[in-house]
């Protein structure tokens, strides 16, 4: 029991932050927990390696190079500019923020969306006015639940089109949750609205001048932008095509980032700013949830409730829930087969993918990209979102999130 116990501290630790005068951040909290199974033996060092995913390490060092080039360069502020300057209301500034996240993880995936995301809602912050905390939490639940409504929006999601057999997975994936996903979208609005209300009684200020750019710098990453773009879509119809090529996303990452690493002058700036506490923060991750789950304590519980795990209604309920404890991706690889073992319909794979990603709107460690908004945020500007603050909107946000899901693919 000593690895429940250890997440049972964990999650109380990421809840509160602070000890006495002592301060924690979440990737401290994540190591320590980590080091604990591994001194106690609840996992083998051996075990511990074998437990990292080096393949979602590698893509998020390759999207933080990116990242951070488009942050360094001034190009994104640029792009914030051209974006943002003309709303004039508090109101469509976060209308504008939530829709066009929410659509662009569909395409670039969340967490990518998370890390280019995050100084532009932080520079958004200063620019205007805004309370950041309304802004990050905006990010954070728009770039979860717009990366529902398609098969490389996430990494869960592209297992379940690869592994589901599902025929023609883009217009499947748009055809059962698009129409439920722009529903949720405004749900986020409407609800950051009505909590913050007392916020939105000023005026964003005008967006002058426009920022400095570093051109050179800028060039280079564009590279990499339209790099990355054109090697998701070569994924895509790979995937497809049913073509037995092994593309990951992993790739896509590390050779988008070569342009910034080959061509730019300030690649070792660019490098040592990256966010490396991040990548520890899920190293360690992987090493404690891998010891929680060879307890098996996990296991015996979903024996022992006797439920039908392939109901659209239990198999949201699970994912949501579960994914709280051992992440969503690993998640996903455990049930899948479970569903597609029962012969289930293509709704019942939807319901999976829409559980387990809505799963990152409930708590701080339901997504990834949750934690590397909070952790950017951190570590450039020292504002931060409270475990407690995120839950407080976060919780209501995930039921109602789960209903619209649920009654649309219940039609």
């Amino acid at each position: 029991m000593i690895s429940i116990i250890t997440l049972a501290i964990v999650f109380v630790l990421i809840a509160v932050r602070q000890i006495g005068n002592i301060r924690f951040r979440i990737w401290q909290i994540m190591l320590l927990g980590a080091v604990t199974v591994l001194v106690t033996v609840q996992i083998t060092p051996l075990e511990a390696i074998k437990s990292i995913d080096i393949d979602v390490m590698l893509f998020l060092f390759g999207v933080f190079i990116i990242g951070r080039a488009l942050e360094e360069s001034g190009y994104l502020s640029g792009i914030s500019f051209r974006l943002f300057s003309k709303a004039r209301s508090p109101d469509i500034l976060l209308l504008t923020l939530v829709f066009s996240m929410g659509l662009l993880s569909a395409f670039l995936m969340n967490d990518t969306m998370a890390i280019i995301g995050t100084p532009v809602v932080l520079l958004l912050a200063r620019r205007t006015g805004m309370q950041s905390k309304i802004l990050l939490l905006a990010l954070a639940f728009s770039v979860t639940i717009g990366s529902v409504m398609s098969p490389v929006g996430n990494p869960q999601n592209l297992l379940i089109a690869i592994h589901g057999d599902i025929s023609n997975p883009f217009v499947t994936f748009v055809r059962f949750l698009f129409i439920p996903t722009m529903l949720n979208l405004l749900v986020v609005f409407l609800l950051l609205r009505l909590v913050f209300r007392k916020h939105f009684n000023i005026l964003p200020e005008v967006f002058s001048p426009e920022p400095e750019i570093d051109y050179k710098l800028a060039r280079v990453v564009k590279i990499s932008l339209s790099l990355f773009v054109l090697l998701v879509l070569v994924k895509i119809i790979t995937v497809f095509a049913g073509l037995e090529i092994d593309f990951r996303l992993t790739y896509i990452a590390l050779i988008s980032a070569l342009p910034v690493l080959l061509f730019s002058r300030r690649r070792f700036e660019i490098v040592r700013n990256i966010d490396w506490s991040t990548l520890v923060f899920f190293a360690a991750m992987f090493v404690l949830m891998a010891s929680v789950w060879n307890s098996g304590v996990f296991q015996e519980i979903l024996d022992s409730l006797k439920l039908d795990m392939t109901s659209k209604g239990v198999i949201m309920t699970v994912s949501i829930l579960l994914s709280q404890l051992i992440s969503n991706v690993p998640m996903v690889a455990l049930y899948l087969p479970v569903i597609t073992g029962s012969g289930t319909t293509t709704p019942s794979l939807m319901a999976l993918a829409a559980g387990s990603t809505i799963a990152g709107n409930l708590t701080i460690l339901g997504a990834a990209s949750n934690v590397i908004i909070i952790q950017n945020s951190e570590k450039s500007t020292g504002v931060t979102v409270t475990f407690w603050e995120f839950l407080r909107i976060g919780l209501p946000l995930t039921v109602i999130n789960s209903v619209i899901y649920w009654l649309f693919l219940s039609i």
